[in-house]
């Protein structure tokens, strides 16, 4: 699944000299935390959250220190503050380092940009041209759509036993070639070797995502991992 599958296409944006009230009301209205910022070619030039927002009225309410008390307490502010705590236009407030996807970035790839950066959302970008916007709302949604695999009630045994094979496979580490899996009136035995407990509770998770399995019954030995070499 990819950014264009899962992203906001009708993006609520502002331009450089959108005023600050107007953003505030976009927000409220619109009930989002952030705006793309885009010039008149389409451009993301930056975006404007409620952090950026909530950091000038914090600021704004700061009381003026002297000039002689703030060369002994720590760090003054700098112009680029001021600006931050008294502009009057998106130009001013604006995070101007965003971080964009394009259409066809992955959502897992997305998800891990998210929690790196810590940010919560990123405009996606075609052709130097904002089209879309994921958050953390849209990767919910798709998480929601992921598909089950699902095995019908009929199914055989022959049926259940590939679905659960091929779960399986997708476990990582997990050799198939030392399985054996047995299906008895739908209830699963798989014997075998797993390196670690992970390992084992892995296999178990990946057959419990086969919608229409019965019970799951692991025998699964332990061989310690230096002896996989052998």
């Amino acid at each position: 699944m990819q950014a264009q599958d899962v992203m906001t296409r009708n993006v609520i944006a502002a331009a450089p000299d959108t005023t600050v009230d107007q953003i505030a009301a976009l927000l409220i209205k619109h009930r989002i935390s952030a705006v793309p910022v885009v010039d008149s070619g389409g451009s993301v030039v930056g975006l404007v959250s409620e952090g950026d927002l909530m950091r000038r009225v914090e600021g704004a309410n700061v009381e003026r220190r002297s000039w002689w008390l703030s060369m002994f307490s720590g760090r003054e502010r700098t112009p680029a503050d001021f600006i931050k705590e008294r502009g009057r236009h998106a130009s001013d407030v604006m995070t101007k380092a965003v971080r964009t996807v394009s259409p066809r970035t992955s959502v897992g790839e997305i998800a891990q940009i998210l929690e790196r950066f810590h940010i919560k959302r990123v405009p996606v970008v075609e052709n130097g041209r904002l089209i879309g916007i994921v958050s953390r709302a849209n990767l919910l949604h798709a998480l929601a759509a992921v598909p089950v695999a699902v095995v019908e009630p009929s199914a055989g045994s022959r049926e259940l036993r590939d679905a659960v094979m091929k779960a399986l496979s997708e476990v990582p580490g997990i050799s198939l070639a030392h399985l054996n899996v047995v299906i008895d009136d739908g209830r699963v035995h798989i014997w075998g070797i797993a390196k670690s407990d992970e390992e084992e509770e892995a296999a178990r998770v990946a057959i419990e995502n086969i919608k229409g399995v019965g019970d799951i019954v692991l025998h699964f030995g332990r061989v310690p991992e230096y002896a996989w070499g052998i």
